[in-house]
């Protein structure tokens, strides 16, 4: 299949409800609004193509961007390329959603994923604490550094509530994640999401709406939950 097939059959899959949802989240046009289920049967067909999914992602439309990176090839990727597709991500569904996930299935997500924490800027933060997420609830407890992991929750116990918006709500999912899925420091993580408490985002033209790690992670364990891990990252 080519670029213009796989338009054509997103752009068939399309729905004008889906249509509206992406745009509330922050997506622009072009978007074709097709539910990330539908995309399932044409990705069997497909496979892994990276080459595909660059010529897809570069077209700018969203349901595009966000098939590309189904069947992209994370391990085929390097962290310029990670870099490129992270400055096309405009809202935080592409970063945290496409860009994150793919960033977590490949060798060097978490070199790439540490500077893109330590940038400033908020997508790119939020996509570097989501790929921790992405990678803590997958990958075995021994993939990581205990320490780092652990210095990482200081950091959002000190910067969370003065973090940009996108940023806020992936850092309160990483002391979810660790709180669950990494067994090692899961009582320190769910110290810090007391300490932290309640994290306020702000959205615009919105009521803020309230995150709270702490209640989160409790609900979480009484269903039996500690330790999850998921087999796959991507769809």
């Amino acid at each position: 299949m080519n670029v213009e097939m796989v338009m054509n059959e997103l752009e068939a899959l399309g729905k004008e409800r889906t249509k509206k949802i992406y745009i509330s989240n922050g997506a622009h046009e072009p978007v074709f609004g097709v539910a990330t289920g539908a995309m399932k049967p044409i990705a069997k067909k497909i496979k892994i193509n990276q080459i595909l999914a660059e010529e897809l992602y570069a077209t700018g439309n969203y349901d595009a961007m966000y098939f590309a990176g189904i069947i992209a090839d994370p391990k085929a990727m390097t962290e310029s390329d990670f870099d490129r597709w992270m400055d096309s991500a405009y809202f935080y569904m592409l970063s945290d959603y496409v860009v994150a996930v793919t960033l977590a299935e490949a060798d060097i997500a978490q070199e790439v994923a540490d500077k893109w924490i330590a940038s400033g800027e908020e997508l790119r933060m939020s996509a570097g604490w989501s790929c921790y997420c992405w990678l803590l609830g997958n990958r075995k407890d021994v993939e990581f550094s205990e320490s780092k992991i652990s210095h990482m929750l200081d950091m959002v116990k000190n910067t969370i509530h003065d973090s940009p918006e996108r940023t806020k709500s992936s850092m309160n999912n990483f002391l979810y994640t660790v709180g669950i899925s990494y067994i090692p420091l899961h009582e320190k993580a769910v110290e810090t999401a007391k300490e932290v408490g309640p994290v306020e985002m702000k959205r615009d033209k919105k009521k803020s709406s309230f995150l709270n790690a702490y209640d989160s992670i409790l609900k979480e364990v009484d269903k039996g939950r500690l330790g999850f891990k998921r087999k796959y990252v991507r769809c």
